[in-house]
């Protein structure tokens, strides 16, 4: 029955797409931009109205349950997979990660246009961090970091770094045409990974739950942004050169 369904709404889509076209060859492509935009502007709201509940007895306590729940399972293997999990969310992860996509990208497209890409998601995730760091200005959680911190808490980089350039490359080996079992493997360890660098910051000591929200909030609101964006290059380039 599912499968019926999902048959019965793809045909719908690739009609409806069709008939779309037929008026406007970039109606599809507003009608997109216009899901995006508002998925961006529902992301900025949720993120406005978290913040604004930080200092709430009922948020607070959330996180205190959350971190006392996660904080049970510390055990010194579970401490050295966090470690290294939060590591991988860390420069030199990125920097190995960079090489990687360089590589992989170059090999199977032979263009750089993805790599400046990630750059841009990751470049802009990365200094809005410190300035909504710095605007929120929210201490860390007062408890053993088993990691060594230096910045402010909220939102949190490791999270909000790992959604926006993480979830970016799920979104690019989304439209990638490989494997459809290599691109499952491939979309299901980054969201696992995405998850993972989450939680270690919570495990670790050095984040509240909200924190780790919050982040991911902000960095999904830049995966959305920036493909929306790249996308609407790309269109350009393509009416101009006709």
């Amino acid at each position: 029955m599912q499968n019926e369904i999902k048959l019965i709404i793809s045909k719908y889509l690739k009609s409806l797409v069709s008939l779309l076209k037929k008026y406007n060859v970039r109606l599809p492509y507003l009608t997109i931009s216009l899901i995006a935009i508002f998925i961006v502007v529902g992301g900025i709201n949720l993120f406005i109205e978290l913040t604004e509940n930080l200092k709430t007895t009922t948020l607070s306590q959330f996180d205190t349950n959350v971190i006392e729940y996660i904080h049970s399972y510390r055990t010194p293997t579970l401490t050295k997979y966090f470690v290294f999990i939060t590591d991988i969310g860390d420069i030199y992860g990125y920097l190995i990660t960079f090489i990687l996509c360089i590589v992989t990208f170059l090999m199977l497209f032979k263009s750089w246009q993805y790599v400046i890409q990630l750059i841009v998601v990751m470049a802009l995730s990365l200094s809005s961090n410190v300035i909504l760091k710095r605007i929120i200005n929210r201490s860390r959680p007062n408890q053993e970091h088993l990691v060594t911190v230096e910045t402010l808490s909220y939102p949190s980089g490791h999270a909000m770094a790992a959604m926006a350039f993480y979830g970016f490359l799920i979104y690019l080996f989304f439209h990638f045409k490989i494997n459809s079992i290599l691109k499952s493997v491939i979309i299901t360890l980054l969201i696992f990974l995405i998850i993972s660098i989450g939680i270690s910051r919570i495990y670790l000591g050095v984040h509240f739950p909200s924190d780790i929200i919050g982040g991911f909030i902000a960095g999904f609101i830049w995966v959305i942004l920036c493909a929306l964006m790249f996308n609407l290059i790309r269109v350009y380039k393509k009416a101009n050169n006709k």
